[in-house]
């Protein structure tokens, strides 16, 4: 790991008047901070933003650009000030890009060799979503690199966990995204090995606390791609992480283990990889549990905050065993927690109580949902894996606003932010908005 390191970028040469005079255009057009995209799961970290002026009613037409993409890569984009960053391979190595709100790219840092993914469908070597604090933008690949990115390109500080800690051992791909707190970046690796959450110091990149996270499990289902949460335990920050059939609370500050969730696979079944990631509205916190592609076995567990040592099945707030997702998560609006199915089911929840408010569906095929969905002024986007995106009214029901082919698979989540959709399909990343 070398702090002073400098990236191999590429670096679109501006003078410095035209950029200032760009920027403060774009600032104009793009809204303010609170339209920003941050993380995967947005400013709120629960897949929704209030912002009211994300495009509804769309069509190919609205697309305001088309960017090609250097290599195939699955991560959602985040969007902070006037760039949105993403991760790609891009000649042979992993890759961090900043676009510019025209579809430029602004600088391109490469990290290293890539590595490929074992199932390339709907997998690559770029699964992680980045995360910005606003002042720097961190990543993490499956060939183990890890690394802080100056907001200009440069390289703060770079290191392979897979050289410190050995490879991973998933039956997929690598998932989970880092999360960035006031004082660190945050990373789970659960695997079947030797499992763990820790916070890496967000100037220097050292390692400043690790927990041990490895538990007995049926199999797969201590492999995890679930992104840690952050949320606020008791008025102080803390940090949520599912997997191996377990919910572990751990304090921001030190990671000491607050309390373990724990009876949510009373049958021992296998093959339960924790994919989708839980979510908290107010006190409670949503569990996906099983998987929606296999009959009979999605499952959804409330879990209340501010509990102590282990809490068993007996002590869970609501169970239910007749819905639940399997990969995507979650979001929460307006006090509701939506999901989205794998065939297309969207079902609104009430979070305290788990009782179904209301369920619609949107338009049916071949292909399922594996992107997350993501809400923006009570509009629902939802991406099919055949790269139709959807637009639809959340609420009191489910209403259908718009259908739009891309033309390309969609596995990365919907970004609305700055008045505006991302849509990151294999090949293209995709800009709509009005013109």
């Amino acid at each position: 790991m070398n702090p002073n390191s400098r990236p191999r970028s590429t670096v679109l040469g501006r003078s410095l008047l035209s950029g200032v005079v760009a920027v403060s255009i774009l600032w104009t057009a793009w809204g303010v901070p609170e339209d920003d995209w941050s993380n995967w799961r947005g400013p709120t970290r629960q897949g929704s933003t209030t912002s009211r002026r994300t495009p509804t009613l769309w069509s190919a037409s609205d697309v305001r650009w088309t960017l090609p993409l250097p290599g195939k890569g699955t991560s959602t984009p985040i969007v902070s000030g006037d760039r949105i960053y993403l991760t790609s391979p891009a000649d042979g190595e992993d890759a961090v890009l900043a676009v510019t709100p025209s579809g430029e790219v602004a600088w391109q840092t490469k990290l290293g060799p890539y590595t490929s993914p074992k199932h390339s469908t709907l997998a690559s070597g770029c699964n992680a979503s980045p995360a910005t604090d606003g002042r720097a933008v961190f990543v993490y690949f499956k060939s183990g690199a890890f690394a802080a990115l100056e907001l200009d390109g440069r390289i703060r500080w770079k290191q392979n966990l897979t050289e410190r800690f050995g490879a991973e051992r998933l039956f997929w791909d690598q998932g989970s995204s880092p999360v960035v707190t006031d004082r660190f970046v945050i990373l789970s690796r659960m695997h079947q090995g030797d499992s763990w959450i820790a916070a890496f110091d967000k100037q220097s990149g050292e390692m400043r606390w690790r927990r041990n996270r490895t538990f007995e499990a049926p199999s797969e289902n201590d492999n995890g791609y679930a992104t840690p949460v952050p949320y606020d335990e008791a008025g102080q920050p803390a940090l949520l992480v599912w997997g191996a059939d377990r919910l572990t609370s751990h304090r921001e500050s030190d990671g000491a283990v607050l309390w373990t969730a724990e009876g949510f696979n009373p049958e021992g079944t296998g093959y339960w990889p924790a994919i989708a990631t839980p979510v908290v509205a107010g006190t409670m916190v949503v569990v996906p549990v099983g998987r929606d592609d296999r009959p009979n076995q999605a499952h959804l567990r409330g879990i209340r905050t501010g509990g102590t040592g282990v809490i068993g099945a007996d002590a869970h707030a609501w169970k239910r065993d007749d819905v639940g997702v399997f990969v995507t998560t979650p979001a929460v609006h307006d006090g509701k927690v939506y999901l989205l199915r794998h065939r297309g089911e969207v079902v609104c929840l009430d979070p305290q109580t788990g009782r179904t408010l209301w369920t619609g569906s949107l338009p049916r095929s071949a292909s399922p949902f594996y992107a997350s969905p993501a809400i923006a002024g009570g509009i629902l986007h939802a991406a099919r894996e055949d790269g139709v995106v959807f637009s639809a009214r959340v609420g009191d029901r489910l209403e259908l606003l718009s259908e739009n082919p891309m033309g390309e698979r969609i596995v990365a989540t919907p970004v609305p932010a700055g008045g505006r959709l991302y849509l990151r399909g294999d090949r293209h990343l995709f800009c709509v908005g009005s013109k």
